[in-house]
């Protein structure tokens, strides 16, 4: 039971949703890093090609841009034909992609409602649905496929900021992995969540005050109200990723664990 056997993604097909910035590029690294060929997803094709580029040069490894809007059927079947015309199976799917809306509880319409739950909660049941073929491709029972959900801590405690379909969005991701879960493991396909804490995004950027700027926020700040004192870093959430989907992580079903620095339990 060596490191590198216990944890290896040598030479898995993945796919990272909400892939170009933040977590999503965090766990894209982590993947690169350690033999994996990458593709990411994101709504702005620019800005996945540059992701893709820049991740490539930066580990070495093969990463590819498929840009596509997941919170939509047409975009999610896009995304599909995209990665079936490059691909014959799919080892990992990361569904990362997420978005959250702010405004005061008297003001908060109906568009923040929808468009936050159709792509945090409906883009992720529709695109492993889709993707289902390829994820049973080449699964086994002792090398079964892996599905990974980005939640939220928000979806376990009470959110800070006036996120209001957010928090209850993730929850529902939560519940979903759940769900799905308990069907997908007799399937040969693990699915498992991650609940991630405070890392320096740019939507928790906007959320503090910075307007989207990661490079200008303070984030000594946000890490202060942390119990570990800092906030996340690639290797945490890269870690923690990587484990749910070796054959160290192949006994863990159906999960949602928190990568927070003891925030929600303190």
């Amino acid at each position: 039971m060596k490191i590198a056997d216990l944890f290896s993604v040598q030479g898995k097909v993945v796919l990272v949703t909400g892939g170009s910035r933040g977590i999503g590029e965090m766990i894209a690294g982590g993947f690169l890093a350690n033999g994996a060929k990458v593709y990411i997803s994101s709504r702005k094709a620019d800005v996945c090609n540059e992701t893709a580029k820049r991740l490539s040069d930066t580990f070495g490894g093969e990463c590819i841009s498929l840009p596509a809007n997941l919170a939509d059927m047409a975009g999610i079947d896009g995304l599909v034909k995209a990665l079936s015309e490059r691909e014959n199976h799919l080892d990992i799917l990361i569904n990362n992609a997420g978005v959250s809306w702010g405004a005061p509880l008297d003001e908060f319409p109906e568009v923040g409602w929808d468009k936050v739950f159709d792509t945090n909660v409906k883009g992720v049941f529709f695109l492993t649905q889709k993707l289902l073929p390829l994820l049973e491709a080449r699964a086994t029972n002792d090398d079964p496929s892996r599905v990974v959900n980005i939640g939220s801590i928000d979806g376990i405690r009470t959110p800070i900021f006036d996120t209001h379909s957010y928090g209850p969005s993730k929850a529902a991701l939560h519940s979903l992995t759940r769900q799905m879960g308990s069907k997908l493991v007799k399937r040969n396909i693990i699915m498992n969540a991650i609940a991630p804490g405070p890392f320096p995004t740019w939507m928790l950027s906007t959320g503090v005050g910075t307007g989207g700027d990661v490079d200008n926020t303070d984030w000594s700040v946000v890490a202060r109200g942390n119990p570990r004192k800092r906030v996340g870093t690639p290797e945490d959430i890269a870690g923690l990723a990587i484990f749910l989907c070796s054959r160290a992580g192949a006994y863990t079903v159906g999960e949602v664990i928190a990568c927070d620095g003891g925030q929600v339990n303190s």
